[in-house]
């Protein structure tokens, strides 16, 4: 993962995670070495398409893996060390090749969570730093091995907090580099899409997937292992971002995250008694916008004058019954918007593939049970079958980035061991911001926020404009 010119790393080997962006890795070597492969698709559909496998070092580590399983013998397995820091969970498993969890480990943040009402990247870094050793070691203990009966270690590299990925990022070379192992970045959405694979082994390329937790909703086409299309993606806050403000504006107990801690609470309430508006509904593309939905969430919270610093367990009878009825009524209506939003996508993704027969739901509001079941009911209609992994596998976790590795190593994608004695300055390749996948040309929304800086052309001007008005007023 370091930025070492000799060396060609699978990130950037599978393109198909990025909007095309030629790095420096690229103009040294791209004239000669890329080739794209077109897959057939209508001519309406005006996406670009980039491969995996457009390195030639692939074929080099395709033999590296045959000789690897030579040694190893046929009967045995690949077994693959996950360390995921992106957020605000230390995690590390081990799984094999053929699908088994031979360990899990992660330690929360919960205190701090709750502590500063949210993720704090500085104290998240600290927090990561303080336990990496020590959940590693733990997932090799609980596995009943050491760093050499391991294959490869994969590691997360984004998208994420920079502060935090580089903590795993950097221990992961160490283990690799220390026992000359090889190295698989990993892309963190991707990953939590791929768990369904090792939860539902029957489920075959090309499926859907709709990833939604506390950063990112997201629905991809899944046509082949690393080759992704983005039908909709978020326009500013994701859902579990929703859910996390809601839980902190409703008073509720934030060390177990706002997620739970609403749908607990909704369970008591009226879902039609406060009339939120459904976002984005006259927009028809695939995409999500959940700021606009805790706008009036809090509003609401104001008009009732619910104050969050009275705990739901000293709160009257009739204040408890007002906060259930706000959770209730913001759950139905941030869980209607992914219905609307997945349908279409259903849609679009049966005219570019219509062999596909599962959309797999996963990240941390997968593990919500309404959302699971509100999710059912529309590929039901649409006759599909719905993929959740165990909430276990939903949330941030080691095993999801083990079992992505493993997908990825079998196919060549990786990158040698790190020097042993790697400086400590080295530069490391992190990517808080990375796409997974191009996004599909119908999927392009004018709703994109200033914040994503994604600006709808007619604004451009006036948004100069305003920046020269504001530039000649600071001047004077």
């Amino acid at each position: 993962m370091a930025s070492l010119l000799p060396s060609l790393s699978s990130p950037i080997s599978r393109l198909s995670f990025l909007l095309y962006r030629p790095s420096l890795h690229l103009t040294i070597k791209a004239t000669n070495k890329l080739q794209f492969h077109n897959k057939s698709v209508k001519k309406n559909q005006s996406f670009k398409f980039f491969p995996a496998h457009c390195f030639s070092n692939s074929a080099a580590n395709l033999q590296m893996v045959q000789t690897q399983k030579q040694k190893l013998g046929e009967n045995e397995n690949l077994v693959v060390l996950g360390i995921e820091t992106s957020c605000d969970d230390t995690a590390a498993a081990v799984v094999n090749s053929n699908g088994e969890i031979l360990s899990q480990v992660i330690s929360s943040q919960a205190e701090l969570l709750a502590r500063y009402g949210g993720v704090a990247p500085k104290m998240a870094e600290e927090a990561h730093a303080l336990v990496i050793d020590q959940v590693v070691q733990e997932a090799l203990d609980k596995a009943n091995l050491t760093e050499k009966d391991l294959t490869a270690v994969a590691v997360t590299i984004g998208p994420g907090l920079s502060l935090c990925l580089r903590v795993g990022v950097q221990k992961a070379r160490k283990v690799a580099g220390s026992h000359n192992l090889p190295l698989v970045g990993v892309h963190h959405m991707e990953a939590h899409t791929l768990v369904a694979r090792l939860v539902e082994r029957e489920l075959q390329f090309p499926f859907m997937a709709l990833l939604v937790s506390g950063g990112h909703n997201l629905l991809i086409l899944a046509r082949d292992l690393g080759h992704y299309i983005q039908l909709g993606t978020t326009v500013d806050d994701a859902i579990g971002e929703a859910y996390d403000k809601t839980a902190k504006w409703l008073g509720l107990d934030l060390r177990r995250s706002g997620g739970p801690a609403v749908e607990e609470l909704a369970r008591e309430g009226n879902a039609k008694s406060v009339k939120f508006k459904v976002p984005m509904k006259q927009h028809k593309d695939c995409n999500f916008s959940y700021a606009g939905l805790k706008t009036q969430v809090r509003l609401a919270i104001e008009a009732k004058r619910i104050n969050a610093e009275i705990s739901l367990a000293s709160a009257s009878d009739e204040e408890r019954q007002a906060r259930a009825d706000i959770a209730a009524s913001f759950q139905r209506v941030a869980v209607l918007h992914l219905e609307e939003k997945c349908e279409r996508a259903i849609e679009w993704a049966l005219n570019i593939e219509p062999s596909i027969n599962h959309l797999v739901v996963s990240g941390g509001v997968a593990s919500n049970k309404y959302v699971r079941s509100r999710l059912d009911e529309v590929v039901k209609r649409k006759g599909l079958k719905l993929v959740c992994p165990p909430p276990s596998l939903c949330t941030d976790n080691g095993v999801m980035i083990a079992w992505t590795g493993i997908e990825h190593f079998r196919l060549g994608r990786f990158d040698p061991p790190p020097p042993a004695n790697e400086p400590e300055d080295v530069v490391l390749d992190l990517r808080p911001r990375w796409p997974l996948g191009e996004e599909y040309a119908e999927g392009k929304s004018e709703a994109r926020s200033m914040r994503t800086a994604r600006i709808h052309p007619s604004l451009t001007s006036l948004i100069k404009a305003s920046s020269v008005k504001q530039e000649s007023q600071s001047a004077i």
